[in-house]
């Protein structure tokens, strides 16, 4: 029976292809076990944030915000809003200070931020709720970052980052985060995606706290 472009757009190269019968499943039961312990670690510290962010300005805790995930699949992020309401709305007319390039949108003294988004950017503190996305299966500890565009932007190379599940972390995060160009955070990504491993992972992992209590690219 032939193979239809759908399938074959999403398959996967061989060394993952060939981890990922029992390796999936031993990750996805990291990912649970794992973010249930870290949601119940970090709970003190999540309800302090989410305190600060409610003080600081009006508006909503959570800022939700559509992704592209797992196999071209869109899911809504979760993270503690950084932002003052409506700052999505003057995006496009802050485009012309964007200091990134390709898919990624980054400004280092981005006017919309609050005072509090600030520093819950800096140590990355706005991501924990994303944890509640590992345990629904739309995100994994590690993997890719998911970004804000469409399963259509996702072309060439760059559409290999989708056979694997976006992450919390991953070697784009620990390898200088907001300070990287496009074409390097692709090349890290795919560099994931071909070599992954369980082992891979928990390395990820514990470069991790690391590199969120420096701050590097942080912004």
């Amino acid at each position: 029976m032939p193979v239809s472009t759908a399938e074959t757009a999403h398959r996967p190269p061989s060394p993952y292809r060939q981890a990922r019968r029992g390796g999936r499943t031993a990750k996805r039961a990291i990912d649970v076990l794992g973010a249930a312990v870290l949601l119940l670690l970090v709970a003190p510290v999540l309800l302090a944030a989410a305190i600060a962010v409610k003080v600081d300005t009006p508006g909503p805790l959570l800022f939700r915000q559509r992704r592209t995930g797992w196999r071209g699949k869109e899911f809504e992020v979760l993270k503690l809003r950084t932002m003052g309401v409506g700052a999505e709305r003057l995006r496009a007319a802050m485009s012309v200070r964007n200091e990134a390039d390709g898919h990624l949108f980054k400004i280092r003294d981005d006017p919309r931020v609050t005072a509090v988004g600030r520093w819950l950017r800096r140590y990355s503190l706005d991501e924990l709720p994303q944890l509640v996305n590992v345990l629904k299966g739309q995100m994994s500890l590690v993997g890719p970052r998911p970004l804000p565009v469409g399963d259509s932007a996702f072309t060439g190379e760059a559409r290999r980052r989708l056979l694997v599940r976006p992450g919390l972390t991953g070697l784009w995060q620990v390898s200088g985060r907001s300070d990287l160009a496009w074409e390097d955070a692709l090349r890290l990504d795919l560099e994931y995606v071909d070599a992954w491993s369980i082992r891979l992972d928990l390395t990820i992992l514990l470069r991790t706290l690391p590199a969120v209590l420096r701050g590097d690219g942080a912004y």
